[in-house]
């Protein structure tokens, strides 16, 4: 083995760290395998020219599905809702399975669906219809044949819009936690909040719960919902203060604490994170700055994956995507599917939804 691989599993070692099955194969001379497996378009030649929003889930009989807005362009009316399963064979051709319509009939662009698979229910898909994130309105449709067919579109109560981003999670005392925020005021002159909702009757009633107080101005919205042994949840949301932020919540998602900073940056950038079952915590996310001439906005690469085993200290394991390209790889949604894979899909140039899978018993700690 070179030199320069044994000083570094030496130090490791010194450093206290275990000498997992990734180190011993580098101290035999063999190549540490890549955790990425698998890494795939969804739809090579979609029938629109942009795709953005992805949601990735996985079925009660074991399938994924994913699901996304396309059309000519993010906030047009012709922007709809497409969805897939990913059979044996691979992804099947996707369908457009949602349109924006309001009462009078006009077409209005659709925005951000977000898959959700409740245990022994039917397939949800929430999504937003309206102009811009400041008007939208919540919507639902509902599968009970895992997406091949799909339930009327109906509202969701006043007040309410759904996840906004990321996944809801169903809770050990049978209530479900949708991770909401809110955009309010002109494009120019705006702000972000975090309100969650929560449901206690698997979704037939929604009680969107007070705003989360951020002391230290931070702007936070489209936050992902991790939970630990002990009962605590935890919110990562996205930010317009160059860093990812974090919130608690003791009792069950009713009450957090205040917004506080994690050692992550985030360009303004969508992320998503899941509680492996391991009970690591895992993000994927953009690891870059603002740009020096634009504050509060940045490059949306490299694309990476972060570890945590507290919630506060991350590192960042795995870069997903680095070439810089007009339009980055963006907004990731991630779950852990039932055999322990991690599923990872994303925008990559506004033009392609991407699918990755990794082995999360390959990511070095």
């Amino acid at each position: 083995m070179p030199d320069k691989l044994i000083a570094a599993f030496v130090g490791a070692l010194q450093r206290g760290a275990a000498p997992s099955a990734a180190w011993v194969a580098l101290a035999a001379g063999s190549p540490v395998p890549s955790p990425v497996i698998l890494s795939e378009m969804i739809d090579p030649s979609p029938p629109y020219p942009q795709a953005h929003a992805s949601t990735i889930v996985q079925l009660a009989d074991g399938t994924l599905a994913a699901a996304w807005f396309g059309g000519s362009g993010e906030g047009r009316p012709d922007v709809s809702i497409w969805f897939a399963r990913r059979l044996a064979t691979g992804w099947e051709k996707p369908v457009a399975v949602a349109i924006g319509r309001l009462k009078d009939g006009t077409r209005t662009p659709t925005w951000n669906p977000v898959l959700f698979q409740p245990p022994g229910g039917p397939l949800r898909l929430f999504y937003k219809i309206g102009p811009n994130p400041r008007a939208w309105q919540g919507m639902e449709i509902v599968s009970s044949d895992r997406g091949w067919h799909w339930s009327a579109p109906h509202s969701l109560p006043e007040g309410i819009l759904g996840p906004i981003k990321n996944k809801p999670v169903a809770l050990a005392d049978g209530s479900w936690l949708s991770p909401s925020s809110r955009e309010e005021g002109t494009p120019e002159h705006n702000r972000w909040f975090l309100r969650m909702e929560r449901s206690t009757d698997r979704g037939t009633t929604w009680r969107a719960l007070d705003p989360i107080a951020s002391p230290m101005g931070i702007e936070a919205i489209q936050p992902s919902v991790l939970t630990y042994p002990d009962h605590r949840l935890e919110l990562v949301a996205r930010t317009r203060q160059g860093a990812l932020a974090m919130s608690w919540s003791r009792d069950n998602g009713i009450s957090w604490s205040p917004l506080a900073a994690i050692d992550l940056p985030n360009p303004n950038a969508g992320t998503d994170a899941v509680t492996l079952a391991d009970g690591r915590q895992l993000i994927v996310y953009n690891h870059s700055a603002h740009w020096p001439d634009r504050p509060g906005d940045g490059p949306r690469w490299p694309l990476n994956v972060g570890l945590s085993s507290d919630g506060v200290h991350w590192r960042n394991v795995l870069t997903l995507e680095d070439k810089p390209i007009p339009d980055g790889y963006a907004y990731p949604a991630v779950i852990q599917s039932r055999d322990g894979l991690v599923h990872i899909t994303y925008t990559w140039n506004r033009v392609r939804i991407k699918h990755v899978v990794i082995d999360p018993a390959r990511l070095a700690e």
